[in-house]
């Protein structure tokens, strides 16, 4: 028995209703995945240790220090450029001088996403001359090579262009991180952020976060905040580390520290441990700045935090 052409028209009516439903709520769940960033992995605190030991015997190969211009610079370098080569990272070796000495920076790029809306983290590699600069600042160094890392291992496939850093002579003023801005001049207009890494393993730690941008500030004190972990305002590298020629440029900046020479206050004691009235690093720019200078809980903790950052910013 044939249906009449009244029922068929309702019939089609009908089906045409459910199939455009259909594509109009696949469309809103298409959109809602796009705007739900992935969740970042957990970085492994051992890798980020295996890397501290490796830096820690390339000082000691090389006269007890990684030093702009010396050995162990230059052999600190080598080991992060090899690590990101293999990773499938595009990586670039930038040259240039200070005090009559050969400096670089290391630029790895990795494939995909907008890059007129390029995020960056950073971190200086260099040691002062006095010791093998571990927490300062092969911790921030070692965090953000091993986010590199897995950012290749689970093949993130960023909205926005992500690129990693690691610059030379900071110790001398940030040279750096200057000439790569320099250098690429008015293309500082395509970068979206500059996250800064300077320090996040101190062995009597705390918990700061740059306040320089609300946006990129929020995404670190939202990750805290999930872990209960109480936060406080980055002071005291103000001005002393790679991402202030950034911000002079205009780029907007975030980052984290866990202190350097300043004292802990009782009141910092009772909200993250440790010891008040000594420094968050005693061993700060000096040889005692070892592999054995880290806070592991600390160290663990920001690099984390600067995975979850950057699978948000990029998304």
């Amino acid at each position: 028995m044939t249906r009449s052409p009244r029922t068929r028209r309702v019939l089609l009516a009908a089906g045409a209703c459910t199939a455009v439903a259909a594509l109009l709520s696949t469309a809103t769940a298409t959109q809602a995945t796009a705007r739900t960033p992935l969740a970042a992995p957990d970085i492994p605190v051992s890798a980020v240790k295996a890397d501290l030991a490796q830096l820690q015997s390339i000082a000691d190969a090389n006269g007890g220090n990684r030093a702009h211009g010396k050995p162990g610079y230059k052999a600190s370098v080598d080991y992060i450029k090899g690590k990101l080569d293999a990773a499938g990272f595009t990586t670039e070796l930038q040259e240039f001088n200070y005090g009559g000495a050969k400096g670089y920076n290391i630029l790895a790029d990795w494939p995909g996403g907008s890059e007129d809306q390029t995020v960056m983290a950073g971190a200086h590699l260099d040691s002062v001359g006095r010791g093998p600069g571990i927490n300062d600042n092969g911790s921030g160094s070692a965090g953000i090579l091993e986010v590199a890392l897995a950012v290749s291992r689970e093949g993130l496939k960023p909205a926005k262009h992500l690129r990693f850093a690691w610059w030379g002579a900071e110790e001398y003023g940030m040279v750096g991180s200057q000439h790569y801005l320099d250098t690429l001049g008015t293309g500082t207009s395509k970068l979206d952020s500059y996250l800064n890494f300077d320090m996040i393993g101190s062995p009597n730690p705390g918990y700061f976060v740059y306040d320089d941008d609300a946006r990129l500030e929020k995404v670190f004190k939202d990750w805290f905040a999930t872990k209960n972990i109480p936060t406080e305002i980055e002071t005291e590298g103000d001005g002393r580390s790679d991402h202030a020629p950034f911000k002079d440029a205009g780029v907007p900046v975030g980052g984290l520290f866990s202190g350097a020479d300043y004292i802990k206050t009782p009141d910092q004691a009772q909200k993250w441990g440790g010891t008040a009235g000594q420094a968050f690093d005693a061993c700060y720019h000096a040889a005692c700045d070892t592999s054995r200078n880290i806070d592991d809980t600390a160290l663990d903790n920001n690099t984390d935090a600067i995975a979850n950052a950057l699978w948000q910013l990029t998304s």
